[in-house]
């Protein structure tokens, strides 16, 4: 029995990684992923504030948008958020989508 995906399978996760590259896209986000990627209990919109020269405002804008996407979690402590990332299920559809074109698209 072939496995292999068919076409409206792959379009399918395309365009469910859509959400993904948008979020990748801009050079903030990048930023902010890898300033929480360097730590592993978290920051709170303060502490990356000072690692990005950005408002707070526009901090907690690009937090909203990495939260929507699965790109990072947010942890109550007192009074304060603590943003981390959780990157599993993106990096996951991501890696479905490559081995869906791996396995079916002609490389040259």
């Amino acid at each position: 029995m072939d496995n292999k995906p068919n076409k409206e399978q792959i379009i399918d996760i395309f365009r469910q990684c859509i959400p993904f590259f948008n979020v990748l896209a801009d050079e903030n986000r990048q930023n902010i992923i890898m300033l929480l990627a360097e730590e592993e209990e978290g920051l709170n919109v303060n502490k990356i504030t000072e690692g990005i020269s950005l408002s707070r405002p526009a901090i907690s804008h690009h937090l909203k948008i990495l939260k929507q996407a699965g790109f990072v979690g947010i942890k109550k402590v007192g009074t304060e958020n603590f943003y981390f990332l959780t990157l599993k299920s993106p990096i996951e559809k991501i890696k479905l989508l490559m081995s869906f074109i791996e396995g079916t698209c002609h490389f040259r």
